[in-house]
């Protein structure tokens, strides 16, 4: 159906008017049903307001069709609130936001074994288009969200932003604010969307709960505190999302069936803590059902594709990989060491090489680039980055190189830095061939209102001893990248505080070149000392709190 909008959408809506929605009217006989139940008669009945309390979201845009969801929860810190029974769920999609012109209806069963999220798989969408979506359940009508599919054919230009590590308690989701206003065709969420901290009442904000969670209604209720915040779902509301995860969802560091600390956590406790960690992770994002968890696995790696511009690989860096090795000897020649399992490796060796688009960004959570953290002949490694896995990267970095892989672009999360960087198979051999780039981001919120200087003042002389790095900094905020056929420009978006709740500002701190068939990247802006000493000024102006959550130093070696 090809139905032009009454209005323009405007996504900048829902920034301004969160929860305001119109009238609940009846919906009008239901034209297709999406999902694996019928809804079966007397499951339903007259909710409480708040209902929608955690706001609604979409993801994984196809050309056809995007996943709608949201979750049932009036009482969302306290399990959700929902009685103990499936109810049937409503959904709308639209070309205008009155929802004059709805153009695909469904309904799908909320089931309280899956914490009464709704997973809406919505196709027949037109490629490329923006429509407006939202739910009824209860007698209650949700938020208005606004979707995007992605293109096809022959593709201009794709924008999107990227981001990761959000401590609720280092601070304001404020960078969301100005990403929630930015006009974007999709999110790429790069990990640690919750942290599993204990509660600290010294930092901007606490914790839900009593201690780390780790069963299914701890981790579900953690979840929920996140959602509850008006700006992330804001930024949810505008725009799809393509969400992986790091560590943080689960456990610091964890990697596969192996918790942060074994000596602490049995095998069958961590387990198990994986599993209701799984389950409350696609409870909460918009994934599709081919994520639903299964025992002890969620697939969560996968392609996206946008037109013949763009493969987006989203990578899964924890739940097939090996233990970090103990030495950097160990990371330096053990082949067997794996950062995301052999079948994962091949999908993405396949994927890298079919020639389909233009460009190829990877969606990824732990750093690529060499990353020494001392100055002077002896060097330091997280080796729970890729440093830890390098005979793997080598061959991945050789594969860049090789000619068959078109514009190798790595996008990564975690640092609570920005670090852009040139790609080598070989980091040491001053020789060694230039065959991608990497633009790692920096946090919504983790490590809190930075020191910016400081910052420089260590890593400024190990730069001069790691040519490949272009640009570093550890303040606040997300990446927009403006991708065509010709080059990759991404821009650092960056606010000023995250210890303050209002009245943050954004500003473009740096831009980054990436030229299409030039390996590399290039710094073509970054702002003047004196914009960086203004903003430093005014959180030093500001009240200070303590950090919950700094770049993890556990697997440094030397």
């Amino acid at each position: 159906m090809d139905v032009s909008p009454q209005r323009p959408l405007s996504r900048r809506l829902f920034v301004t008017g969160l929860g305001a929605t119109a009238a609940a009217a009846s919906v009008p006989g239901l034209i297709r049903v999406d999902g694996a139940h019928a809804a079966p008669p007397g499951t339903g009945g007259t909710l409480p307001d708040g209902v929608f309390s955690l706001g609604v979201a979409s993801g994984d845009p196809l050309p056809g069709g995007v996943v709608l969801w949201t979750r049932l929860a009036p009482d969302p810190l306290f399990g959700g609130g929902m009685p103990d029974r499936p109810y049937p769920v409503e959904w709308e999609v639209a070309d205008d936001d009155t929802f004059a012109r709805v153009v695909r209806r469904g309904r799908v069963v909320a089931l309280p074994q899956q914490g009464h999220s709704v997973h809406a798989e919505v196709e027949g969408l037109r490629p490329g288009a923006t429509y407006a979506y939202r739910f009824r359940a209860g007698g209650r009508i949700s938020p208005v969200g606004y979707t995007r599919t992605a293109p096809a054919g022959s593709v201009a230009a794709v924008r999107f932003a990227f981001a990761s590590c959000q401590n609720w308690q280092d601070g304001y989701f404020t960078a969301y604010h100005h990403l929630a206003g930015e006009d974007l065709d999709f999110v790429a969420f790069l990990g640690d969307y919750i942290y599993e901290s204990v509660p600290r009442t010294t930092t901007v904000r606490t914790h839900e709960g009593t201690g780390e969670p780790v069963g299914l209604v701890e981790y579900r209720n953690r979840h929920a505190q996140y959602r509850s915040d008006p700006n992330l779902q804001a930024a949810h509301a505008n725009f799809p999302w393509i969400v992986t995860w790091d560590d943080h969802e689960v456990d610091n560091n964890w990697v596969d069936e192996i918790p942060q600390d074994p000596a602490q956590q049995s095998p069958e406790a961590f387990r198990a803590r994986r599993q209701a960690a799984f389950q409350a992770y696609y409870e909460h994002m918009p994934l599709r059902r081919g994520s639903r968890p299964r025992g002890l696995d969620l697939q969560l790696y996968r392609r996206l594709r946008f037109g013949d511009l763009v493969d987006l690989h989203v990578l899964d860096t924890r739940q097939y990989r090996s233990d970090q090795p103990a030495t950097l000897e160990a990371a330096s020649t053990d082949a067997s060491l794996t950062m995301t399992g052999e079948e994962q490796e091949r999908w993405l060796v396949d994927g890298l090489t079919d020639g389909g688009t233009r460009w190829n960004l990877l969606a990824n959570q732990v750093m690529w680039a060499q990353n020494d953290r001392t100055a002077g002949e002896v060097d330091t490694f997280d080796l729970d980055n890729w440093d830890g896995y390098r005979v793997q990267r080598r061959r991945l970095l050789e594969l860049f190189g090789s000619g068959s892989v078109a514009n190798p672009v790595v996008l990564t999360g975690d640092r609570h830095c920005t670090w852009v960087a040139d790609l080598e198979p070989d980091f040491d051999d001053p020789s060694s061939p230039v065959v991608g780039a990497e633009i790692t981001g920096t946090s919504i919120s983790s490590g809190g209102d930075s020191d910016p200087v400081a910052f420089q003042n260590t890593y400024r002389p190990i730069a001069e001893e790691s040519p490949h790095w272009k640009y570093w900094d550890n303040q606040r905020g997300y990446v927009v990248c403006d991708v065509t056929p010709e080059r990759m420009l991404s821009s650092l978006r960056l606010v000023d505080t995250v210890w303050q709740s209002e009245g943050a500002t954004v500003r473009t701190s740096a831009e980054f070149l990436v030229e299409a068939g030039r390996p590399g990247v290039t710094v073509e802006y970054q702002e003047p000392r004196t914009v960086q000493q203004r903003a430093q000024s005014r959180r030093d102006s500001g009240p200070v709190y303590d950090v919950d959550d700094v770049d993890e130093t556990a697997d440094l070696q030397r």
